[in-house]
């Protein structure tokens, strides 16, 4: 389709090109990043600037997920890494849909409380436990050194529990149900979830995503705030912003809804902060104008990209209660990645790491210096980040929420 551009189609699997060209039609314009991959109904890393038209797939669950990375006033030579990350999971939740160890305030709540769609305020009870936590998965808190030996924090994760009920919500909403029913899951190849952007509903979800979207930029600030206080840092840069998204655009002389799932605006002049994996050096890159940046939507990638599913990665497991009735987690069969090894590496490298698991490995991501390549020219890099300290959600963690 001449509508849908594809960046590094020779490292995206088919699966999702098979996916963006599902959620496109010929009114739309289409493009997959170089880090995209198969997802639900939407392929992540991919964007569509629809007519009329805003699409819940594309958006996705995690509402406003993004990455916030701050330049800090210190050297990392001058800073106790290790006790810093041991400070860091001690203060703030991860995993998915924990809650905060020690509950905060911010002005986003009283939003929530008073949200424009009314079955939203039913959900600020949730949203104040987990402001100012980590999700599990890809979720990260990390400390990095850059070029001249300053520390950086970066941070990535969204909407929590909070903005999965949104999503959720609506998907029930769509099928004619309730904002609290249960709704049927659709198939993974389903067509995306479009509201009329002129209907009750889309005007809606509109709303309910802008809130969701700003719950997650609080959270982030929150997590960033926190760090800096245990570094006992002042920040002298911020660099953020997000995607899992929509936002009403100027594309090629047409007005349009443009959802990036898993991809990042990256307007001329926009700054971003691109995580790579727990083991290689991320970056802030700048977007920059070209006629390749117009036909990608001015997007770009959001992290590397997946290479190998998380069940690839750790194996098959299941939660099961032990004789106290405690629940661990058993491996019912072992995946491709010897985790301990990957420890080994990140030991030898000198990285810090707290939590995560084999599926967030660095091999089952693809390398970022290869993803960048396929973007062209429409981003440079502004810095090189080297990994200092990685924390995540621990896989060995059972989590007694539910996002």
């Amino acid at each position: 389709m001449n509508n849908i551009t594809v960046f590094g189609e020779e490292i995206i699997d088919q699966s999702a090109i098979e996916q963006i060209q599902r959620c496109v039609s010929e009114e739309d314009i289409g493009v997959l990043t170089a880090d995209a991959h198969y997802g639900y109904a939407h392929p992540i890393g991919g964007a569509v600037a629809y007519k009329n038209k805003v699409s819940l797939s594309g958006v996705g669950f995690d509402i406003g997920c993004g990455n916030k990375a701050v330049k800090t006033n210190v050297l990392a030579s001058d800073v106790n890494i290790a006790r810093i990350m041991d400070e860091i999971v001690d203060q703030i939740g991860f995993g998915v849909g924990r809650p905060n160890p020690k509950r905060v305030d911010h002005p986003v709540l009283e939003h929530i409380k008073n949200a424009d769609f009314k079955p939203q305020r039913e959900l600020r009870k949730m949203a104040a436990e987990q402001l100012g936590t980590v999700g599990s998965g890809n979720h990260f808190i990390d400390l990095f050194e850059d070029e001249k030996g300053f520390l950086w924090i970066g941070v990535h994760f969204g909407s929590r529990g909070f903005g999965h009920k949104t999503a959720s919500g609506f998907i029930a909403m769509s099928q004619g149900l309730s904002f609290f029913d249960k709704a049927k899951e659709g198939p993974m190849d389903g067509p995306p979830i479009l509201f009329d952007i002129h209907s009750e509903l889309g005007q809606d979800y509109i709303a309910a995503m802008g809130l969701a979207g700003e719950y997650a930029y609080a959270g982030r600030d929150v997590v960033v705030e926190k760090v800096l206080e245990i570094l006992g840092a002042q920040s002298t840069e911020i660099i953020h912003n997000h995607h899992n998204f929509a936002w009403f655009e100027k594309h090629q002389g047409e007005e349009y809804w443009v959802v990036r799932k898993g991809c990042t605006p990256a307007f001329p002049g926009q700054k971003g902060f691109i995580g790579a994996n727990m083991h290689d050096n991320s970056v802030i890159i700048e977007g920059v104008e070209s006629e390749l940046s117009i036909r990608g939507l001015y997007s770009t990638v959001h992290g590397a990209g997946r290479v190998m599913s998380r069940r690839a990665a750790a194996g098959k497991t299941k939660w099961m209660r032990d004789r106290k009735g405690v629940k661990r987690k058993t491996v019912i069969s072992p995946g491709l990645i010897d985790f301990d090894e990957v420890q080994m590496r990140m030991k030898a490298r000198k990285i810090e790491l707290r939590g995560a698991g084999a599926d967030e490995a660095p091999e089952a991501y693809k390398k970022l210096e290869d993803v960048l390549k396929h973007q062209g020219n429409t981003i440079k890099i502004l810095h090189t980040l080297r990994p200092l300290g990685v924390a995540m959600a621990s896989d060995e963690v059972y989590d007694p929420y539910k996002d």
